[in-house]
Parts: C-alpha cells; sequence; structure tokens
C-alpha cells in the first residue's frame, strides 16, 4: 500500500459486471480531476486467444479438464504484483492490451485476440486503477491484495453471474451455449480455489441479487434489470461509514448487518457515488499532502 502513489483494485470474475463499475469511477474521476492510470487485467493473461486454446488442449491431453483464464497459471500475476510494486514506490509500470474484437483490433491495430506491445503507464497519474479476475488474488509467490489500498469486490450471485455471462458471450462474442456451459464448468475449480477468496479480502463488496426467478439460468430469456435487483454492500471496516446518512440519501436502501447496507438495483450508481466519492479524494488528498 502506498501513501504517495495509491493503487484501487476492482475485480470480479467475467460477467460480473466490473465493467460497469468501471465507469461509474470514470465518472467520479473525470469530476473530481484525478488522472489515473489504466490496468485492464486482460492485459496480464500469459496467452493470447490461439496461445490459450493450445495449452486448454494441452491441459486437457495431461489431464486437466479446469485450465482457464481463472487459473493463476494462465496469468502474469507475479509481474502484475511487481508492477504493482513499482507504481506503488515510484508511480511508474507498465501494461499493454488484450485486443477483444474487430472495433478493438481497428483502434490498436492488432488482431483479435491478440496483445498489443507493452507500453508505460501515463505519467504523473494520482491514481493506478486495475479491473479484471485477479486485482486481489493470491498465490505461493505473490499477493495481490497487500498492494491496493481501495479494493471493490463486484460479486452478483452466482447464477445472476451465469445469466450475464451468457447472453454477453453469445450477443457480443458470437458463441455457443455448449461451449459458454463448457467455459463454466472447466473454470469452476479455480473460481473457487482463486476468484472467491478474494472477496474476504476486499474493502467493499456490491452484490446483486435478482428479485425474479433465476433457477435456470441457462434458459433465462433476458438478464434481470437493476429495477428486478437489490444490491447488497458490505464493508471490511464499517469504521467512519455514515450508515444513516447513506439511508437517508439512498430511497429504499436499509441495513441488513451491521457492516452491510442494501440497495434498490437501480441506485447502485448513486450508491457507489455517494460512497467511493470521499474515498477517493482522500486517497488523492493524502497523496497531494505527502508530496
Amino acid at each position: 500500500m502506498s501513501v504517495k502513489h495509491p493503487i484501487i483494485v476492482v475485480t470480479g470474475s467475467s460477467g460480473a459486471g466490473t465493467s460497469t463499475v468501471q465507469n461509474t469511477f470514470d465518472q467520479i474521476f473525470r469530476r473530481e480531476g484525478v488522472k489515473a492510470a489504466h490496468i485492464e487485467g486482460d492485459a496480464f493473461h500469459a496467452y493470447d486467444r490461439a496461445g490459450m486454446g493450445e495449452q486448454i488442449a494441452r491441459a486437457a491431453e495431461a489431464g486437466n479438464n479446469h485450465f482457464s483464464h481463472f487459473s493463476a497459471e494462465a496469468n502474469l500475476l507475479d509481474e502484475l504484483g511487481a508492477v504493482f510494486a513499482e507504481f506503488g514506490e515510484s508511480g511508474t509500470g507498465r501494461t499493454r492490451h488484450y485486443v477483444h474484437d474487430e472495433i478493438e483490433a481497428q483502434t490498436y491495430g492488432s488482431p483479435p485476440g491478440t496483445f498489443t506491445d507493452w507500453h508505460p503507464l501515463d505519467p504523473d497519474c494520482d491514481v493506478l486503477f486495475y479491473e479484471g479476475l485477479h486485482g486481489a488474488a493470491s498465490t505461493d509467490t505473490v499477493d495481490l491484495s497487500t498492494y491496493g489500498d481501495l479494493k471493490i469486490g463486484v460479486v452478483p450471485v452466482i447464477n445472476l453471474e451465469w445469466i450475464q455471462k451468457l447472453h454477453r458471450d453469445r450477443s457480443e462474442r458470437g458463441h455457443e451455449p455448449e461451449a459458454i456451459s463448457a467455459a463454466i464448468l472447466r473454470r469452476m475449480p479455480d473460481y473457487l480455489k482463486t476468484i472467491t477468496p478474494q472477496f474476504s479480502r476486499t474493502d467493499i463488496n456490491f452484490q446483486r441479487v435478482p428479485l425474479v426467478d433465476t433457477s435456470n439460468p441457462f434458459i433465462a430469456r433476458t438478464i434481470p434489470t437493476p429495477d428486478e435487483s437489490m444490491v447488497v454492500i458490505r464493508f471490511r471496516d464499517p469504521a467512519g461509514i455514515d450508515f444513516g446518512y447513506l439511508v437517508s440519501m439512498i430511497n429504499g436502501s436499509f441495513m441488513s448487518r451491521a457492516n452491510s447496507i442494501v440497495v434498490p438495483g437501480g441506485k447502485l450508481d448513486l450508491a457507489m457515488q455517494l460512497i467511493l466519492t470521499p474515498l477517493i479524494k482522500r486517497l488523492v488528498e493524502n497523496k497531494r499532502r505527502a508530496g
């Protein structure tokens, strides 16, 4: 953790909604005049799309049918830890971009499923912002949770997470339902081993809970809307959080435990703005005072 060069982490599994949370952070950064360097978790995958397919096949031949992007071995987590450490020490580091589709290919000049070249992070940034799968992951060689000054978990209940992934992968990536189901099964052991434990290390978790039937996510025709959901917001350390203020400002919210508040799904952005803005401002003010 670093006062002079703070790191903000948003972590959650693929399809969990971390990109939506990133948009809220971007709004806060713009409004508060905070300059942020960005790292996408996909940039630290160990293999490009073709290479990952080869590794999955090799793992299966060796009897491992669970190799996936959730696996620590499929990612450059030691290198990510080194970048976090470097930024915390000097405000520098490097990243790259994983090209997901043809639109991004036109932007970055690299084919879909490949990486761009490594490049330095934007200089003189107030904070480093990471969004991806492993921002608070811990392995035998690195504990990424030790670097984040503000760690956010995005954790929809599992059936909702599957519905979101099924719809995204079909509509945006053209995957067949059978392939998506196989991917979900393949990555489940590492979901339990690597992804889930992170949410005990995060400072705040946002968990969306649908209020409609999601008992069979594989036949769901639509993703439950925000108005068909509630969001449970859990604080690891509730000291200093003005829950009375939050409840008064967010219609329909209530306390469920001493460290948790529940808000209507449609009020998630408002809740995040109210909760995260003062925390981000405090990080930046402390940085500037440390000078």
